[in-house]
C-alpha cells in the first residue's frame, strides 16, 4: 500500500521526494475560450457555462437574503457553535499580526516610513459539491475582514437546485461577507478578473479549486489582469517520527491528508527500526478498513506515498527542508528543538497531540499554504496577504544637503546626470 525506502543514498533523495506533478497545461486551450467569452459576454456566458458544467439554469447569479435565511435554517446549532469557536480562534491568531509602522529618522532631516493599506477589492473562490470548504471561508474571510478590505466577494458553484451549500452561505454571512455569487469553475475566476454585469472585478483572487480553476487563476495572473494568492496543488504532509511517536496517531495523520486528493503528497521520514515500520503498515491497513468513505481516493494517494528510513533525525530534517512540505508534523522527543531547525515548510505541528486537522479547522493558524515545494519561497495566507505597503519619505532641505554628495557620486557612476540635477537644483544656493 505504501512504498518503503531503507537508508537511501543522498543522491536518490531528490527522486524519492519528488511530487507527482499533474500536467494541466493542456487545459489552457479549454480554459482560454471560457475566460475570453466571460470577458466579452459577461453574465450570458456565466449562465451558459453554468448550464453546461453545473447542469442548472440559474435565474439570479447573486445570492439573495432569502438564500441566506434558508441556509441559516438548514445549518444545525452544533455546526453553528463549532463555526463560532473556530472563528474566535482564527481571529485571535490573525489579529495579533496587525501592527502599525512608525516613521524612522534615517539621518538628520530624513524621515522614512511605510503605510499599510488594505487591498481594496478581493475575491474568494470556494469549492462546493461533495466537499463544501466552509473552513476555507473562515481562513480567507477572517484575515480579509481584519485587514480592512472594503470590498470582498465570494464565488461558489451551485448544486443542481441552483443553490450554494448552506454551510458556505452561513459561514460567509457569519463573518460578514454577503456579496456571494452562484458561479463556479474557470468562469468564476474570469468573472472576478474582468467583471460582468453582476460580478465586480477584483484586484486579487484567493482560494483553491480543481485543475480548471487553477489554470484559470494562472492565466489571469500571467496576463496581469489580477493577482492571485499563491500557486496551488494537492494537499501535502510530511511526518518526522522517532520511537516516541504513537503509530496510531502517525497513521491517522497519513490518512487524514491522503483523503483530500488522489494526488496528495504523503511522506513519513523516520529513524525507527523495521518492526516499527511493520507496525505502521499493519495500522494503516486496520484504519483504512475502518474508513467508510473516500477509500478509493485514499488508496490511490497511498500508492504514491513513501516511508523513508534514515540514520539520524538531523538527516531526516535535512530531507524535509529539501522537500519543503505544505504541512510538517514533528512527532519526536524534543519536538520544539527540532522545530527550531525547520527552514522550509508551510505550517509545522509539534508533538503527539498536534494533528494537521486541528490547524485545518480551528487551532487558529491559516490552512491556505504553499504546496509543490513553494514553501521555500512562499508563506501561507496571513494578514499580509490582504494588504499592500507603500513607502513614504519626507526630507528637509538640510536632510537633502546631507544626502547630496552620496547621491551625486552614485548617480554619476551610473551616468544619470538628470538625477544629479534634481538634487542640485534644490541646493544651488548651497554650492
Amino acid at each position: 500500500m505504501i512504498q518503503v525506502y531503507i537508508h537511501p543514498t543522498y543522491e536518490t533523495w531528490k527522486s524519492i521526494s519528488n511530487r507527482t506533478l499533474q500536467d494541466i497545461s493542456h487545459l489552457q486551450n479549454l480554459v482560454d475560450p471560457i475566460i475570453n467569452n466571460v470577458k466579452i459576454y459577461g453574465d450570458v456566458a456565466l449562465k451558459t457555462y453554468t448550464i453546461k458544467y453545473d447542469h442548472v439554469d440559474i435565474k439570479q447569479i447573486q445570492v439573495t437574503e432569502e438564500d441566506f435565511d434558508k441556509a441559516y435554517m438548514q445549518t444545525s446549532n452544533r455546526l453553528k457553535k463549532s463555526i463560532e469557536i473556530a472563528y474566535q480562534n482564527i481571529k485571535c491568531f490573525h489579529k495579533k499580526q496587525i501592527h502599525e509602522e512608525l516613521p524612522i529618522e534615517i539621518s538628520k532631516g530624513v524621515f522614512c516610513w511605510r503605510k499599510i493599506i488594505p487591498i481594496e477589492k478581493i475575491g474568494f473562490y470556494i469549492p462546493g459539491g461533495y466537499a463544501p470548504l466552509l473552513s476555507t471561508v473562515l481562513m480567507l474571510g477572517i484575515p480579509g475582514k481584519l485587514s480592512g478590505c472594503k470590498n470582498i466577494i465570494l464565488c461558489s458553484p451551485p448544486n443542481k437546485n441552483g443553490e450554494i451549500h448552506p454551510s458556505i452561505l452561513y459561514t460567509a454571512k457569519y463573518i460578514g461577507i454577503t456579496r456571494i455569487y452562484k458561479v463556479g469553475g474557470a468562469q468564476a475566476i474570469a468573472a472576478m478578473a474582468y467583471g460582468t454585469e453582476s460580478i465586480p472585478s477584483v484586484y486579487k483572487i484567493f482560494g483553491p479549486g480543481n485543475s480548471y480553476v487553477t489554470i484559470a487563476k494562472q492565466i489571469v495572473s500571467q496576463k496581469g489582469i489580477t493577482s492571485i494568492d499563491m500557486p496551488a496543488g494537492p494537499s501535502e504532509v510530511a511526518i518526522m517520527a522517532d520511537e516516541t511517536a504513537n503509530p496510531e496517531y502517525v497513521v491517522s495523520d497519513l490518512l487524514s491528508q491522503s483523503e483530500h486528493d488522489p494526488e496528495s503528497y504523503v511522506l513519513l521520514v523516520t529513524i525507527n527500526n523495521p518492526s516499527w515500520i511493520k507496525e505502521i503498515q499493519k495500522e494503516l491497513k486496520k484504519q483504512f478498513l475502518d474508513i467508510s468513505n473516500k477509500q478509493d481516493i485514499i488508496e490511490k494517494s497511498l500508492k504514491k506515498s513513501k516511508i523513508i528510513v534514515l540514520t539520524s533525525l538531523d538527516e531526516c530534517l535535512s530531507l524535509i527542508n529539501q522537500v519543503a512540505p505544505e504541512h510538517l508534523i514533528i512527532n519526536c522527543k524534543n519536538a520544539s528543538y527540532w522545530g527550531e531547525k525547520v527552514i522550509n515548510a508551510g505550517s509545522v505541528f509539534l508533538g503527539n497531540y498536534s494533528p494537521v486537522s486541528a490547524g485545518d479547522y480551528a487551532s487558529g493558524t491559516n490552512h491556505v499554504l504553499p504546496t509543490y515545494g513553494y514553501a521555500k519561497s512562499y508563506s501561507g495566507v496571513s494578514i499580509d496577504s490582504f494588504v499592500k505597503k507603500i513607502t513614504f519619505q519626507k526630507i528637509s532641505k538640510k536632510g537633502l544637503k546631507n544626502l547630496s554628495e552620496c547621491v551625486n557620486v552614485l548617480s554619476s557612476e551610473e551616468g544619470l546626470l538628470a538625477h544629479q540635477k534634481s538634487i542640485n537644483i534644490r541646493l544651488k544656493n548651497e554650492f
